[in-house]
């Protein structure tokens, strides 16, 4: 994804966050690891759509869920947790979300808290992260 797509135009307000969250189940970002020659190539973000800490006799069944549905092979510095979380408009045609894990970030960027499993990986999948450098998102939604 070329660089200028990522650029948050605005971010969204948290009565925004709400009414853009309806019916969002979990939503999945890859991004290349910064380190080109680090043997897990991708940085994936899932953020789940509850406010909730999962709890911890749940925490890794669901985190191998996610590693079997997106055949994602090798897995390591996994954070499962409640996080500060954003979701900025960008030359995109989808809102993108963002972890925002530097405390200047939460205090200037508006956001919200959701669950999210955050890690390095490899997946065969995930071909425009590896080969390519992309960047991208995907939501998925409940059925209801």
């Amino acid at each position: 994804m070329h660089p200028d797509l990522l650029k948050a135009n605005r971010y969204l307000k948290p009565d925004e966050i709400a009414l853009h969250l309806e019916g969002v189940e979990y939503i999945i970002l890859a991004q290349p690891h910064s380190n080109k020659e680090h043997a897990l190539p991708i940085h994936f973000t899932i953020f789940l759509n509850t406010h909730e800490t999962l709890p911890d006799s749940v925490k890794q069944p669901v985190f191998e869920k996610f590693c079997a549905q997106y055949n994602i092979t090798k897995t390591s510095d996994v954070l499962n947790t409640l996080q500060a979380v954003a979701f900025a408009e960008t030359n995109n045609d989808r809102i993108m979300p963002m972890h925002l894990f530097k405390p200047e970030d939460q205090k200037s960027i508006p956001h919200t808290f959701l669950h999210i499993i955050d890690f390095l990986g490899d997946a065969q999948n995930f071909k425009e992260v590896k080969t390519d450098g992309q960047t991208g998102w995907s939501y998925s939604y409940s059925d209801d």
